[in-house]
């Protein structure tokens, strides 16, 4: 028996969807609507945020590969625009739930980076003191309402929370992030009709980075436009570049609208491009190196740069923000490996049965 071939040949790809594709560049997505610019500042407060949960989860893998980091660990490298342009087009009150992969998120919506690291490394000071890890970011204070390591759970919860919102007549959102892997989930179609059906006041985000862990989506999806699928439940559909705060932004804030206004959910599928691996220590036979790196050419974090240069900044200017943000860094780990480990007594609280 010949070996299954783990990754299709450039040529192979040559010709499939934008959904599918693994070749295809977040830019090369053409927004369906039309991108007003955001002014500069805050502009340079999404490129600061983005370079800090850049550091920080590039910190994280460090620590992992150190073997200080209990169970798995996933970053969001290369996928920072979709978290930081979402979180400036929502409230604060909204209500945000996300996958395991979901420190750009809670960073992003808020949480201090120092609590997020200490949360990773299992210390008492973080987000969950210290018991839920790197997947289980949350921070109700901020919106952030649980990540969740079980794919496309964290989806009914957010629906759950939006009819919580509908029926107390609060003009809130819900947001619920969710990977390519999650749309063939039960829960997810479920979720879809139930929203459709009742307008729920729902954003559904897919950051759709090709792959469903080690899995390309184009072995596992039936159709190959993946955000023209919801539709057939009534939901209003579109793509979009995830690796550009100003897309995302408009996207978000445009969807949102939607729900405040009571025209129901709205499905955003984010073109973006993990450039780490799935988790701390993976391998990545599944990818050939050429594939990451054309993809870097769309880094959020380099795109984002060069938009505050070609607007106007100057290269120092944007130097002394990458050099507060180092300051915060060092602060943010600092303050979680000084932080004490949680006392034993804490494994027999917070516990719930039925």
């Amino acid at each position: 028996m010949g070996m299954v071939k783990a990754v299709a040949s450039p040529q192979e790809h040559k010709g499939w969807s934008v959904s599918l594709s693994p070749e295809v560049l977040p830019v090369e997505v053409t927004p369906p609507f039309e991108v007003p610019a955001l002014p500069l500042d805050m502009l340079k407060k999404m490129y600061s945020t983005m370079l800090l949960i850049r550091r920080v989860e590039e910190y994280l893998l460090d620590a992992a590969s150190e073997g200080r980091i209990g169970g798995a660990m996933h970053t969001a490298i290369g996928m920072e625009a979709n978290a930081v342009g979402a979180a400036f087009a929502t409230r604060p009150d909204d209500y945000v739930t996300c996958t395991y992969r979901g420190h750009h998120h809670a960073i992003a919506r808020g949480l201090d980076a120092g609590q997020v690291i200490a949360e990773v490394l299992g210390k008492a000071t973080g987000c969950a003191k210290g018991k839920g890890g790197s997947m289980h970011m949350v921070d109700p204070e901020h919106g952030l309402m649980g990540a969740n390591g079980v794919v496309a759970a964290q989806v009914p919860h957010a629906a759950g929370m939006a009819l919580a919102a509908q029926m107390r007549q609060e003009d809130r959102i819900a947001l619920t992030f969710f990977g390519d892997g999650a749309i063939y989930q039960g829960v997810m179609h479920e979720t879809f009709n139930i929203a459709a059906k009742w307008k729920l006041p729902i954003v559904f985000y897919m950051e759709n980075n090709k792959y469903s862990e080690m899995t390309p989506i184009w072995r596992t999806s039936s159709i190959e436009d993946l955000y023209t699928f919801p539709r057939v439940y009534g939901i209003e559909s579109i793509r979009i570049n995830g690796n550009d705060v100003e897309v995302v932004h408009a996207a978000v804030q445009w969807a949102a609208e939607r729900a405040r206004k009571g025209e129901g959910p709205t499905f955003i599928e984010a073109i973006t491009y993990r450039l780490a691996g799935h988790m701390a220590g993976d391998l990545e036979t599944y990818r050939t190196p050429e594939e990451r790196e054309r993809q870097r050419q769309a880094d959020p974090v380099l795109v984002l740069r060069q938009k505050l240069l070609d607007r106007g900044m100057k290269e120092e200017e944007i130097t002394a923000i990458e050099e507060e943000v180092a300051q915060e860094l060092s602060q943010a780990i600092e303050f979680a490996e000084q932080s004490p480990w949680p006392d034993i007594a804490e494994a027999y609280t917070d516990v719930f049965y039925l």
